[in-house]
């Protein structure tokens, strides 16, 4: 049989930045597999977390705004697709390995909980465990999918515990997926807050419109080709100081005027009480979680399980769950 993946390892070694990582210098997985005749190992990464139960979900499960009306605002999943295709472009400009990103990429979310990180920040406050969700992305994938992890790369798994912006990816890849997210979640909130009329465009700030660009596209596009012309054929990635010092600013405004928005998080108080309610209540009947999760108790204890089975939630059926449990039948649809 021919041996593709050999031509593209090769095919690596000529045209990748001599910082890039190669797929066929991966520091292993945890479990020794034989390699795929098609595809290099970071090729079947990717698939690997494409085709997972996990990855699946995220496409109900919130971005920023709860339940919103309207078939166009970001979720979960749509918000890992722009990250991937950021952290592409700025991979493909700087030579670096877009396979490796791109699965980087596709998993760095697939931890997170429902109801956005309103969601992630009950579950830490009540779990004496502690919850983060780049934690628990790392352990869907070495723990929770498929029975027993996906049985990931180093550098995959390594990217996806560290894509957080205080995260120390070990790849330049992995950094190139850290500053995906933020390029992202930032440019797309922007716009998901304007349509869900939050804020209006000339409430942004002046500066940072002026430095970045007047839309969605032209702040992307910014962005990205300053970390490309920044950081080309060199063993780092970053923005040049009047960008990033923007982006940061646009950041913090976001932060203040959207993501704790009082409109925006008007529903944020039956969040928290409808995450606490499931974690009571699966604490005092962990029988009543499915066996897949249930297994697990031995080893990693109630309260990590309970955690791992309401971050595996959708929104829709951490609702259906808490209105099972706590709503007389007779009221529901009233």
């Amino acid at each position: 049989m021919t041996e593709f993946r050999q031509y593209y390892e090769e095919l690596e070694k000529k045209i990748l930045s001599p910082y890039a990582a190669l797929s066929s210098e991966s520091k292993g997985r945890m479990h020794p597999m034989e390699k795929c005749p098609l595809r290099t190992e970071f090729q079947r990464d990717r698939d690997r977390i494409l085709h997972c139960k996990s990855f699946r979900r995220l496409k109900h499960k919130t971005q920023v705004f709860l339940q919103p009306e309207g078939d166009h605002y970001r979720t979960r999943l749509t918000h890992t697709l722009e990250v991937s295709q950021i952290a592409r472009t700025i991979c493909r400009a700087l030579r670096l390995n877009e396979d490796l990103a791109e699965a980087i990429a596709l998993g760095h979310d697939l931890g997170h909980t429902p109801f956005g990180h309103k969601g992630e920040d009950v579950l830490n406050k009540i779990a004496k465990c502690g919850f983060e969700h780049n934690e628990q992305s790392l352990r869907v994938v070495d723990i929770l999918e498929a029975g027993g992890g996906l049985n990931l790369t180093f550098e995959v798994r390594d990217g996806i515990l560290n894509h957080k912006k205080d995260g120390k990816p070990s790849t330049l890849e992995g950094v190139a997926v850290s500053y995906a997210d933020r390029i992202a979640y930032i440019n797309h909130d922007i716009d998901d807050a304007i349509r869900a009329g939050v804020l209006g465009p000339e409430k942004l700030p002046k500066r940072c419109i002026r430095i970045l660009g007047d839309s969605h596209g032209r702040r992307i596009n910014t962005m990205i080709f300053d970390i490309a012309e920044k950081s080309f054929d060199k063993p780092a990635i970053g923005m040049s100081a009047r960008i990033e010092e923007a982006t940061e600013e646009l950041r913090d405004f976001m932060f203040e005027n959207v993501y704790l928005n009082p409109l925006a998080k008007s529903e944020e108080g039956k969040v928290a009480a409808l995450v606490e309610g499931l974690f009571d209540h699966f604490m005092k009947n962990p029988d009543a979680m499915p066996e897949e999760y249930g297994k697990h108790i031995s080893q990693y204890g109630c309260e990590r399980v309970v955690c791992d089975y309401i971050a595996g939630m959708t929104d829709r059926y951490a609702i259906r769950i808490f209105e099972g449990l706590f709503v007389p039948e007779s009221w529901r649809g009233l």
